[in-house]
């Protein structure tokens, strides 16, 4: 199969990515797809193989054992892993744009060199603690607290819906610090093993099911005054940037999920066989492959064009969260005419397109739902 077309930006070492995450996911993701998700079994293996080829540690510089690629280099092969297998795509974007990339743009030196080197070689798995029972969209409303007791911090609380919980050994955790200040919020780097750090409930869910989902525990876990990330009372506006590049990610991943699903749509619809003549020969059908593919291209470059606006150093609020938005909303649209394309054998398991309707709906949840894009995109074009 030939490369996805993209756009005239793009230079040749981004293309070879491209190829080679392709290639990746074809040849080792493919053959395994539902056996990890019927399972729900995180795929170790393939996440070995994933740090040999770099990415884990996608956009970190060779100094600290990353691969140094551009932010739209990893969109590109976080497009092209969703095509195959969303799940896969979602474990990568959330090791790499949010653990490692929370590290790599505000931890200290000392930190990044005692912690990146294990994380980009795949040694160790990141998480990210952000979200609570309490406190998805609305921050502010977190409860996990860090108060000072010498050279540590007592933490204490819950974190859910945490991607690598059960499997990550390494991860960036936001608490409360301060509670006379609204965001009174710092970021810490907690270790599993810590006392007092445990594992909750493995989260058992409708889509994403090769990628782990638990809650994370903090009871009297003391966490040395070295694992502050930053300055105390910055880790509030620390994760809103972490999150403007981590749109960057998802939105890449629902190009790739609809792309997948039009891929399937177009395969099927050409050998189905109804009335006499293939799927594809109706108008009905090819009006539906038609809408797909349109919005499947504006959806690529919104998100290249968020990347590319990361990789020259400008404010990415208002890009990140329209690619997001858009690129999560069409790939919901794609797996749902895709199943509706494939008619019944799209309500099975014998058919990629079942399991991308499933993957899909996190997409306008995680990492900011539609509705709160729509807040971010509606607050830059007021100012």
């Amino acid at each position: 199969m030939a490369a996805i077309p993209i756009d005239s930006t793009v230079n040749e070492s981004t293309i070879l990515i491209q190829h080679a995450a392709r290639d990746f996911a074809e040849h080792e993701l493919r053959p395994v797809v539902m056996t990890y998700d019927e399972s729900q079994k995180f795929p170790t293996e393939i996440f070995k193989k994933l740090a040999e080829l770099g990415f884990l540690g996608a956009t970190v510089s060779e100094e600290f054992s990353g691969a140094g690629l551009s932010m739209l280099d990893f969109s590109v092969l976080v497009e092209e892993i969703a095509r195959v297998d969303p799940s896969v795509a979602l474990s990568i974007c959330a090791h790499n744009g949010l653990c490692v990339s929370h590290i790599y743009n505000f931890a200290n030196e000392a930190q990044k060199k005692k912690y990146l080197p294990d994380l980009c070689s795949g040694k160790k798995l990141g998480g990210w603690g952000l979200t609570e029972a309490f406190s998805g969209s609305d921050a502010g409303g977190m409860r996990t607290v860090a108060v000072k007791d010498g050279n540590n911090w007592i933490l204490n609380g819950n974190k859910n819906f945490i991607t690598h919980g059960s499997v990550g050994e390494t991860f960036v955790v936001l608490a409360v610090t301060d509670k006379s200040r609204s965001h009174g919020i710092s970021a810490f780097i907690v270790e599993k093993g810590m006392k007092g750090f445990s594992v909750g409930k493995k989260e058992n869910k409708l889509g994403m099911r090769a990628s782990d989902t638990s809650s994370l525990i903090f009871e009297d876990v003391r966490v040395p005054a070295e694992n502050l990330i930053g300055s105390e009372g910055e880790g509030f506006k620390q994760a809103l940037k972490i999150l403007d590049s981590g749109r960057i990610g998802i939105a890449a991943l629902s190009v790739g999920l609809a792309q997948g699903a039009l891929d399937a749509s177009i395969k099927y619809a050409k050998e189905r066989q109804q009335f006499g003549k293939p799927l594809a020969d109706f108008q009905g059908i090819q009006f539906k492959l038609a809408d797909m593919a349109m919005e499947i291209e504006a959806a690529r470059l919104l998100t290249h064009k968020a990347a590319l606006m990361k990789d020259a150093g400008k404010d990415i609020n208002l890009s990140a969260s329209q690619a997001k938005y858009f690129s999560s909303e069409v790939a919901t649209r794609a797996a749902n005419e895709a199943v509706q394309i494939h008619g019944g054998y799209g309500f099975i398991k014998d058919f990629p397109v079942e399991k991308f309707y499933r993957d899909v709906k996190l997409l306008t949840i995680g990492e900011g739902t539609s509705e709160v894009q729509k807040m971010v995109i509606a607050r830059n074009i007021l100012k």
